[in-house]
């Protein structure tokens, strides 16, 4: 089944204009979901939104949108007051600048998409953006207006085609300076970064996702798999990590050494395998 788009409208660097689609790049929907079911009578519950208050159910033409001021004060907003506030949009990426790859940071990063062209007709156009970013390596910034909301995104160069990458808001990005605001300045000492240093090198390896393993998934799965058996469940038990108490004998033995012994001067790469990906559970039967 084809790939269906999430949106078409048109690439546009001064007055060179390509028509182009988004395609989702990320998805959820392969995993496994639980619903919401009636211990008693075994049917599925649905959600209803009741009044605080009174504890009526309130009907969905009754239901509006509030910003709090106060406690239990709000301002309340009509849906087409709300509509009139979402700006325009013309169905146009359009390119403001170029920059250097390396030059982005991926704390801005959102959401992921793939850039294609929306007909063979703009084929042409396509590659000649796509080269033009490749040979460059600079990744354009773009701006749009995407399901209902302002968006500014970088788009880049990938193989044979474009990812667009929506980016956040400088304000939607905490300052790192909160989180690191307690971290002592230590200088470590030279052994100990030795030592370090020769763990990294001996556990290098490459970015390969195929080897990224959900422990939870696999664990949901065969828990489905059980439980549809019939078979026993059994809770796994659960490795608590020992406390470190010697930070340098801990090294030693992360680098599989003993007392005083120093790291060696080479290390060979410790090879990776591709992890199977876990089983889908058993679905069950339309009755």
């Amino acid at each position: 089944m084809a790939a269906r788009a999430v949106w078409k409208g048109y690439l546009k660097v001064d007055e060179l204009i390509c028509p182009v689609a988004l395609y989702t790049a990320v998805s959820a929907s392969e995993r496994v979901s639980f619903h919401t079911i009636n211990r008693k009578t075994g049917n599925r519950v649905k959600r209803q939104f009741v009044d605080r208050e009174t504890g009526e159910e309130v009907e969905r033409d009754e239901q509006v949108k509030g910003y709090e001021t106060g406690p239990d004060q709000y301002v309340v907003f009509e849906p087409e007051e709300i509509a009139a506030a979402v700006p325009q949009g013309d169905k146009t990426l359009s390119v403001e600048a170029f920059v250097p790859c390396d030059q982005v940071d991926d704390l801005y990063f959102d959401r992921p998409y793939y850039l294609a062209p929306a007909d063979k007709e703009a084929t042409e156009a396509y590659a000649l953006i796509r080269d033009g970013l490749q040979k460059k390596s600079v990744a354009a910034l773009a701006h749009a207006v995407l399901f209902r909301r302002a968006r500014s995104l970088l788009i880049r160069a990938l193989d044979d085609g474009l990812t667009a990458t929506t980016l956040n808001y400088d304000y939607e990005v905490r300052s790192a300076d909160e989180a690191f605001e307690d971290v002592e300045k230590i200088k470590v000492d030279k052994e100990m970064l030795d030592l370090a240093r020769h763990i990294i090198e001996t556990k290098r390896g490459k970015f390969d996702p195929q080897e990224f393993d959900d422990r939870y998934e696999a664990a949901v799965v065969e828990l489905v798999r059980a439980k549809a058996a019939g078979r026993e469940i059994k809770a796994p038990k659960r490795r608590v990590p020992e406390k470190v108490v010697d930070l340098m004998e801990a090294l030693r033995r992360s680098a599989g050494m003993g007392g005083s012994e120093k790291p060696p001067a080479k290390s060979g790469r410790r090879r990776t395998t591709a992890k199977a990906k876990p089983a889908a559970p058993p679905r069950r039967k339309a009755g």
